[in-house]
Order: structure tokens, then sequence, then C-alpha cells
């Protein structure tokens, strides 16, 4: 994806975020264990531009994202919109969170309310948050929104399971851009569309961030999706931060062995080139968030682990170009050596 200029005012900024729950461990009710979902991670999100956050399954994409809008509980850090505290501040600033910031669901019907019409269903944010606004004025802006996401005005006294998943999908965007947010939360809403449709979807919310100078903050396990549309990458694993950089860092000579690892699992079409790829596929299962492992939390399955990966997480560092970092002792593309 071509970026153009980067931006530079920083919308959403996140610092040391953590979420963690309390989960039954044994035969009792009361032996319970801490879970760290999500483990000191930090990052911000610039006006205009898509961060992709990707991982695999369970490695805490999604409680990421709801933590952020203030859907999961944040057990320490802080996240600020537009330089003011949010989620453990005051009721008004976690009021102007959500009216500023909206989320598109993985699941586009069961996200929508099967008693409600789609009309209602795009126009509930308005009466929500700007309840001064009249009935003519919301319900032009809702036709116009449902036109624009590739809807007609006719849909608008439909029920949400008359529609196909692809359609249910683009009323959800819509519902999302009705408040005029800054900055829209995608927790992977195209993972269960098929591919041609998932094309299409992607392709919309491309063009309306161009024209409405959205920010959006992509979460996908697709990396070819990701691609795509993001500007900066960011890379989980078990709750933490292994890269991030931009697109073209991240895609072009990535840092860590695990976004290696991702990088090599995506097919690729040309049967010659993927029988000449040469991959190290991954070897042995996530370990359990409930019990990480010491030092860095890629190093069970690491094939460039050592001795120093088992003693102390490794800090985020840069590479030489500054365009992206990773947690790793042993980064590769790097063009140096790691720690003794």
């Amino acid at each position: 994806m071509n970026a153009g200029s980067t931006p530079t005012e920083v919308l959403l900024s996140v610092r040391d975020l953590a979420v963690n729950f309390r989960v039954a461990c044994g035969a009792w009710p009361w032996q319970k264990a801490t879970l760290r979902a999500v483990d000191g991670i930090s990052f911000d999100v610039r006006r205009g531009e898509t961060l992709g956050l990707v991982g695999e399954s369970g490695c805490g994409k999604s409680t990421l994202a709801r933590a952020v809008i203030g859907l999961a509980p944040v057990a320490s850090g802080s996240v600020k919109w537009r330089g003011e505290q949010t989620v453990l501040g005051t009721r008004r600033t976690l009021d102007t969170l959500r009216r500023d910031v909206q989320m598109i669901f993985q699941d586009p019907l069961a996200s929508l309310d099967p008693r409600m019409s789609i009309g209602e269903i795009v126009a509930e944010p308005l009466k929500t948050h700007a309840p001064q606004m009249g009935r003519q004025e919301i319900e032009r802006r809702v036709l116009t929104l449902l036109e624009r996401v590739g809807l007609n005005a006719h849909h608008a006294a439909r029920r949400a399971h008359e529609f196909s998943g692809g359609q249910c999908q683009r009323v959800g965007i819509a519902r999302a851009l009705i408040g005029g947010p800054g900055l829209v939360i995608c927790d992977e809403p195209v993972s269960a569309l098929d591919v041609s449709i998932q094309a299409q979807i992607v392709n919309l919310l491309r063009d309306l961030q161009r024209e409405l100078a959205l920010s959006l903050l992509f979460v996908a396990h697709d990396l070819a999706v990701v691609k795509t549309i993001s500007h900066r990458v960011m890379v989980m694993y078990l709750g933490r931060v292994m890269e991030l950089g931009t697109c073209e860092a991240v895609y072009g000579g990535a840092l860590h062995p695990y976004t290696q690892a991702l990088l090599d699992a995506v097919p690729i079409p040309d049967p010659a080139l993927s029988r000449a790829r040469r991959v190290r596929p991954l070897t042995g299962e996530v370990p359990s968030p409930l019990n990480p492992p010491s030092g860095c939390a890629f190093r069970t399955r690491c094939p460039a682990a050592s001795q120093i990966c088992a003693s102390a997480a490794p800090a985020l560092h840069a590479d030489p170009a500054g365009q992206s970092i990773a947690a790793c002792w042993h980064p590769r593309n790097a063009g140096g050596s790691p720690p003794a």
C-alpha cells in the first residue's frame, strides 16, 4: 500500500497496557490463576493511518482492541485519546472515546440486532450521541451512508437476516461511520467472509479512509490482507509485541523470527514459486498464557533461541534504518550480533 506522507498527529496513544483475567486452574472454585492476555503493550495510531495488528489465534489481538475502547478490563497502563486519559479516566472522557472510536466486529450478522431494521441499527449511534438531531436529518444521513457503503435506500426497512454476510458487514461499517469517528477498530472484519467479498470490504475500507481521513486499527490473522491496507504492522505473540514497523520494513525484511515464520506461512498462488520457496515451519505448540516461558515468550518455538533468551525478556530494539523495532535477542536482517 502506498502510504504517502507519514502522518504525524497522534490520535490514540497506548502505554504499557495490561489486561489480566482470573481463571479457574484446579478442582476447587477458589483455585484461580492470573491469565495475562495483554502484557504491557505500547503503540500509537496517527491520523489517517492504518495500524495492522496480527498474530496467531489466542495471542490477545481482540482483547487488546476491546481494552482500547473500554470493553475489556484494564489492569494497568494508559489509553489516551487526543491526549486525554480515557479508559482509566473520567466518565466524560470515556464517553468521548466511545463517540470518536467505533468498532466493526468479526461476525457481521451476530453484531446486528435482529429485532431492529437496518435503518434503525445505523441510526442508533446518532440517537445516542447526537440527541438534538432531528428525525429527517438522521434519516437523510442514514440513507446517504447506506448508499456509500454499497447498499440501497430500500434496504433500510429490512432486517439483518435478509442479507448476506458481506451485506451485513457493510451495515456494520455504516453503523460505525454514521457518527463521524476519528478511529475505527476493525476486529477481524473479513475473516468470516468469502475471499472475493473480503477484497470488496477491504477496498471499501480503504476508499472510506481516504475520503474521511479515518484512522484504522485493523486486527487480522491473514498477513496478505493486512499488507493491502496497513501503513504499519504490529505483530503479537502471547500478549506481547514481537515486532512493530512500517509495512515495507516488516514484509520486506522482518526482524523477528516469529514474524518471518508468519510470512513463510502465507501461501503463494504461483505453483513454481511455492515449490521453490524454502520454508521452515514452526514446531511445537503455543505455550499456555497461564504459564508463559521465562525470558522471551517465543523462545520455546524459536530456531535461533539461545541461553540469553531464557534468562531475560528482550526489550524492543530498532533496526539500523529505524523503520521497525523487534523484541528479540537475535534479530534477523539487523546486521549485528546479539548480546553476550
